[in-house]
């Protein structure tokens, strides 16, 4: 073989190398930024925003966000209630991924209260909160164990002191409330679900939920 031909074969194989690496770094770096994006998801937080809404047929006032305007409108028309109002508002804040447990109770504890009413128990919580693309384009957030609810003491018994003169309610703790997975839209509210109110005959409490990307 001729030095002119070993050249010009060295020449093509030199041609087809560098080809071939441009065109493989458009790749690399798609994946590159797929990698950094995706790392960005893991750690970002949300914005966990949920609205406790009581509905009614009876006159009442009661201050509703702009942003749940939507979500009343759809109440409107699917509950037999009138009027609603907000009751409670719990915001939270949680990364990608995680979890989250809250729990507080309603009235006084026996020991500092001369009433022998226990206290009532409100928990909320989820075991995995996770943000996942919607397929089109956008992001939707996916809500494993989402639990809403409350602890009511019923009472089971009495005891009565051996002298027979006072006696003392036993209670025991049952749960009532909502447990579910769902997933919600990202940046919209949307109804969870709805629970009688227990402190009020002939009403209704809906739970509304928003999640969105934490600003900072």
């Amino acid at each position: 073989m001729s030095i002119t031909s070993v050249r010009h074969t060295i020449f093509c194989a030199l041609l087809c190398l560098i080809v071939t690496m441009c065109l493989g770094q458009p790749a690399l770096a798609q994946d590159s930024s797929q990698s950094q994006m995706g790392a960005r998801e893991e750690q970002s937080n949300l914005d966990l925003e949920l609205y406790l809404i009581a509905g009614t047929t009876l006159p009442r006032e009661g201050k509703i966000p702009a942003s749940l305007d939507p979500v009343i409108k759809q109440l409107r028309e699917t509950l037999p209630f009138r009027n609603y109002s907000l009751e409670t508002t719990l915001v939270n804040r949680l990364r990608n991924g995680g979890q989250l447990n809250l729990s507080w109770f309603i009235g006084a504890l026996p020991s500092t209260s001369s009433s022998n009413r226990p206290p009532i128990f409100d928990e909320f919580s989820i075991a995995q909160l996770k943000l996942l693309p919607d397929g089109n384009g956008g992001q939707k957030v996916q809500l494993l164990r989402f639990s809403f609810g409350s602890r009511i003491p019923i009472q089971t018994s009495t005891n009565i002191a051996a002298s027979g003169t006072n006696s003392a309610p036993v209670y025991n703790y049952d749960y009532v409330g909502l447990k579910t997975d769902i997933g919600v839209r990202e940046g919209q509210p949307a109804v969870v679900g709805t629970l009688p109110n227990a402190s009020s005959s002939g009403e209704a409490l809906v739970l509304v939920l928003l999640v969105r990307r934490a600003l900072n």
